[in-house]
This record gives C-alpha cells, structure tokens and sequence, in this order.
C-alpha cells in the first residue's frame, strides 16, 4: 500500500472546484493508500475550531470515513491553518504532527515540513510568522468572536496577497542553504514540503551523501500529490476541471 502526501489545497468556499477535486481524491486515491500526510495550507484561512460554516464540517466527515476505512490521517500545521486544534483534528480523524516531523519512508528518513520555515530570506514574513505562533497571539485571536475573526482573517489574506505581490520571486522560494542546514540536523537524505507553490524535485547533496527535496504544489488548476510506495516515490499532478 502506498503512501500520499498533499498540501496547499487552500481550500475556501469561493474555490468549490477545489473542494469537488479533493472530495474525488478521497473516494479515489486515497482509499487505497495506508496513510495520508496533510502538510498544512489545506485550509485558506482557520479562525478557531468552532467555526460553524459549512465547508469544515463537510470536510471533517469526509476525512473521518476515509480514516473510519483504515486509512491514518496526519495533519501538519501551514503558514494559513496554524490555528487548527486538536477539537478539529480529532472530528476529521486526524493526528496533528509537528512542525518538523522525521519518518521512515520505505526505509528513508524522510524530513517533513509545510515548508515556510525555509524561506529565511523573507524576513517580513518570518517576523510575523514568529507573532502568530506564539501562544499569547492565538489566545487573544481565539478569545474573540467569530464574526471578529472571520474579518481579521479575510484582512491577512488581503494584505498577504499585496505583500507578496511586491517580493522579489527568489524571496518567495526557499533559501537554499537553510534547506541544507535543517535536513543535515534532521540527519536526512530526503526532504518533502509545500507552502512554495513550485513542485519540482531537486537533487542535492547532504553531509556528502546524495538527497533529494520533493515540493509539492498547489491545488489551482492542478491537484497534487507523492505516492510513496516500497519501490517508488512519485510527484504526480493531474488536471482540475
């Protein structure tokens, strides 16, 4: 049985070709693979566990039957789904992983990453990164109401979308030497991310052994996933309609 890995479905209620695309992926893929690794930015934005719309409880019944089938379901926080706990995760059937999760692949050690740490050369961004992740942040945000947080949500998308708009393309990407220093540490010969948007594999070398870095992309035109199996480890896309 194989593995899959996905991340940056952004998945919202203007998007619902996106949702229709992910809910085909579960009743297809999904359902004959042994394990699913979430690597955060499934969500375009999360405002707290007790959001009552419609589309999260829909996804959590989908992602609960496909875990009820046997299927375990691992969930990593993104740079836009950082907020989802525990009460979420465990209605879904998920298990939340950490930030920086190390597994045996097939025999690989295999370094697991949504993938925003990477990029060190946006230091806007990890500036804002290191307040939203403190736990005093996310209690003032979760303390407020929820039409309160659905605004601020849509505010940082905003003004995430403008930002971004201004950067330089080699700040968007991962800086190639933090990629290095975070596998050597992790003591990997194979890392796997998203958050860039860029899917690709990349070649390296590791401590002068022979790596390689598998990005994952974005759920737009295309869905995406790595099927990992005992003899294969592919990056395979295939079209939205």
């Amino acid at each position: 049985m194989s593995i899959l890995f996905i991340s940056d479905l952004h998945l919202h209620q203007s998007r619902p070709q996106i949702t229709r695309a992910f809910f085909h992926f579960l009743h297809t893929q999904a359902t004959q693979a042994k394990a699913l690794y979430i690597l955060g930015d499934f969500f375009d934005a999360w405002i707290g566990d007790d959001d009552d719309a419609e589309l999260p409880q829909q996804v959590a019944d989908e992602l609960f039957a496909l875990n009820q089938q046997g299927v375990a379901i691992y969930f990593q926080h993104g740079n836009r789904d950082f907020l989802l706990g525990e009460g979420y995760a465990t209605k879904a059937g998920m298990a939340l992983i950490s930030e920086s999760t190390i597994i045996d692949l097939y025999g690989t050690p295999t370094l697991l990453l949504h993938g925003d740490t990477l990029c060190t050369a946006d230091k806007d961004y990890q500036q804002f990164r290191s307040m939203v992740r403190s736990p005093q942040w996310q209690q003032q945000i979760l303390s407020q109401p929820l039409a309160a947080r659905r605004a601020l949500a849509k505010q940082l998308r905003d003004k995430s979308q403008s930002m971004n708009s201004m950067k330089a393309e080699d700040i968007m990407d991962v800086t190639p030497d933090e990629v290095v220093t975070q596998m050597a540490q992790a003591n990997v010969t194979r890392l796997i991310h998203g958050h860039t948007h860029r899917p690709a594999r990349h070649a390296l070398s590791i401590n002068g052994a022979p790596a390689e870095r598998i990005v994952l992309g974005d759920w737009h035109s295309h869905g995406w996933c790595i099927k990992a199996s005992i003899d294969n480890c592919e990056l395979i896309s295939w079209p939205i309609e």
